[in-house]
């Protein structure tokens, strides 16, 4: 009898140790969560990805045309000009902005308008003998000028900025009205610089020569 009870409190005292054993053994881990809606991307789990900003469809920069080609095929610009002492040396160039051969011969037909566009009074000649002498370029003669699309002629204006006659209001022209042919349509060029005749009332005119680009 002694010797089963010693049995049965081995038995009993062995259960014990293994039911202190079995709760201090850690829980198993829990499984792994499944894949979800959200990819997750390198900065931590379940975070997204910054995205870049997206380009809303606002103004865009607009690059200025070129003006439109006159009717004639041609437009007119201010060239360069020098003063000294009173005389006056300007250009106005002509530029062939058709898609078309150019030509020019002899003077061009001009009138000068004042700040209103009215027509200003003065004598237009061909050459500077009238005005002054010295200057080859107003004097070369005439040649015949072809431009291609895109090609410059010119010609100069010569005159003085003199006042004699106190009386007589001097005159100014703040554009010139170019015919460049016989024909052709009439083309302006705006002036920065006045074609300030004083009161003398003559302007002198060179023929178209080509320009050299």
């Amino acid at each position: 009898m002694g010797a089963i009870r010693r049995t049965a409190g081995l038995i009993g005292a062995a259960a014990a140790m293994a039911a202190l054993a079995g709760c201090s053994t850690p829980p198993a881990p829990a499984a792994a969560p499944g894949p979800s809606s959200r990819e997750t991307r390198p900065g931590g789990p379940g975070r997204e990805q910054p995205q870049s900003p997206k380009t809303t469809g606002g103004p865009t920069a607009v690059t200025p045309s070129a003006p439109a080609c006159p009717e004639g095929g041609v437009r007119v610009v201010e060239g360069g000009g020098d003063a000294a002492m009173g005389l006056r040396i300007a250009s106005v160039r002509l530029v062939n902005c058709g898609t078309a051969p150019y030509e020019l011969e002899g003077h061009p037909q001009i009138r000068l308008l004042d700040r209103k566009r009215a027509p200003v009074e003065a004598e237009v000649k061909h050459g500077s003998a009238d005005i002054t002498t010295g200057v080859p370029s107003m004097d070369a003669p005439a040649e015949r000028v072809t431009l291609q699309p895109g090609q410059e002629a010119s010609f100069g204006m010569l005159w003085r900025n003199t006042v004699t006659e106190f009386d007589v209001p001097a005159v100014e022209g703040w554009a010139v009205e170019v015919t460049p042919k016989p024909g052709a349509p009439r083309v302006t060029a705006e002036l920065t610089a006045p074609v300030d005749l004083g009161n003398t009332g003559r302007l002198g005119i060179s023929a178209w020569s080509a320009v050299d680009r």
